[in-house]
């Protein structure tokens, strides 16, 4: 038995029509160019633009009444905040977002159009973390981190499920890791019904806090450097419950430059017609590098979102190299 897998089996089954079941396209010049069978999970589709709908909504489905007349707190860079403003906007539920205050506008500002609270903290994602837990504490409400949390991640999990549904015999699954909540859930489904499917994950070399402790064998503060790919940026939270399932669940990691992040955007926006969010770019960018060992075989790469500052896109397709 294992527990994780049953809760991502119900969530599956729970939290549709609510959740979009995303299309897993193949690329088809993508596919031709790198000489793999390469599929496109598209979870940028999922409602806010992101996978962490399905989190978000999976933990307030969860909620008991008095829970729900408290209102909850969550933490984010935008992603998160954004998903859990919109499950509790469809639930009932009031919703406080603690953010950093470096966290693109556009985002908070759809946090608030959905109705949430932004609080915002100086400093890193990491801090907003913290901030939030005490907030919540100390008014007595739900904290929803945005990875350390079981029925998160079991949302966050129903991915894997449309994946094994949509394609069978998938060599490998490349997925970009912030906090390790996606592709614990994932991965926890491919361990189950794919087990002979590589989980492969990927990071920017410039935030790296999940790979170093996977490394290192524990978790511990890692100094980033400014990355394309914020969704995936910001520390570990100690004792957060993601690190055993990435040191279990993991076959493979692979970090990319901020280069290849660009140069994968600005492929798949030639090839496919899709602007995807740096952390999209990440799984994309690994999967780019990679090619050359999958050949005439099946892989999938996870498009985990499409929220990115308009300028920031262009800027980041001008300057890669073709």
């Amino acid at each position: 038995m294992n527990p994780l897998f049953d809760a991502i089996v119900s969530a599956h089954q729970q939290l549709r029509p609510q959740v979009r079941v995303t299309p897993l396209e193949r690329s088809v010049l993508l596919s031709q160019q790198l000489g793999c069978e390469l599929y496109l999970k598209c979870d940028h589709l999922q409602h806010t633009g992101s996978f962490k709908f399905r989190g978000a909504s999976n933990k307030l489905r969860l909620l008991d009444s008095e829970q729900r007349r408290r209102g909850v707190i969550a933490a984010s860079t935008g992603n998160h905040g954004q998903a859990v403003a919109l499950a509790g906007q469809l639930m009932g539920v009031g919703v406080t977002v603690y953010a950093p205050e470096t966290a693109a506008s556009i985002k908070l500002d759809t946090i608030r159009a959905l109705g949430g609270t932004v609080e915002l903290v100086p400093g890193d994602a990491l801090n907003a973390e913290l901030a939030g837990e005490q907030a919540a504490r100390g008014q007595g409400k739900t904290y929803i981190s945005p990875y350390n949390d079981e029925q998160v991640i079991a949302g966050q999990g129903t991915c894997g499920m449309e994946l094994v549904e949509q394609l069978t015999g998938l060599d490998a699954v490349f997925v970009a890791v912030g906090g390790g909540g996606y592709i614990a859930g994932i991965g926890t489904v491919l361990r189950q019904l794919s087990p002979n499917t590589q989980l492969i994950a990927c990071w920017p070399e410039n935030a790296t806090s999940m790979y170093s402790a996977l490394e290192a064998g524990h978790i511990f503060p890692v100094e980033e450097q400014e990355t394309l790919s914020d969704g995936t940026a910001g520390g570990v939270e100690p004792g957060a419950v993601t690190f055993p399932l990435c040191q279990q669940l993991i076959d493979r990691k692979v970090l990319v430059s901020e280069a290849e992040i660009k140069h994968a955007m600005r492929r798949i926006a030639a090839s496919d017609r899709w602007i995807i969010e740096g952390a999209a770019g990440v799984a994309l960018a690994a999967a780019i590098r990679l090619a050359p060992e999958f050949q005439g075989k099946k892989v999938a790469v996870v498009l985990c979102g499409k929220n990115i500052v308009l300028e920031k896109y262009l800027k980041a397709v001008a300057d890669a190299h073709p």
